[in-house]
């Protein structure tokens, strides 16, 4: 059985830090991609970042606009992924939710990816 674990989450003040894990397991992940949505209340739910495999002996990143620059995504091992999350704003309050998918691209169109965790609750305090 697949599942997908945060941890990491928590209180923060605006302007702290905090860096979110993502353990997969169940099967191999090497050669998915996996990444960071977050939803806050209210909202949809929108992609942060993702990591895939370029097949050629790395993964590269992709992150959204208006985390760049604060927000960095890495993975550990095959199975596991982070978030460092820096210069944290009110506006990143936000459940944060680790995906997985063989396909990249399905981090475009939400209800296409395969693995969802549960979540992990992020609250920025201004």
């Amino acid at each position: 059985q697949v599942q997908l674990v945060e941890s990491g989450g928590g209180l923060v003040q605006a302007g702290g830090s905090l860096r979110l894990a993502c353990a997969a397991s169940g099967r191999t992940f090497e050669a998915y991609a996996m990444g960071w949505f977050r939803q806050a209340p209210g909202k949809e739910r929108e992609f942060v970042s993702l990591t895939r495999w370029t097949g050629v002996g790395h993964y590269i990143g992709n992150t959204a606009r208006s985390v760049k620059g604060r927000f960095t995504i890495s993975r550990g091992d095959k199975n596991t992924v982070f978030l460092q999350m820096s210069s944290l704003k009110p506006d990143d309050t936000a459940v944060y939710y680790c995906a997985a998918d063989p396909d990249y691209k399905a981090f475009s169109t939400i209800p296409s990816i395969h693995y969802w965790g549960q979540g992990t609750q992020v609250t920025v305090s201004s």
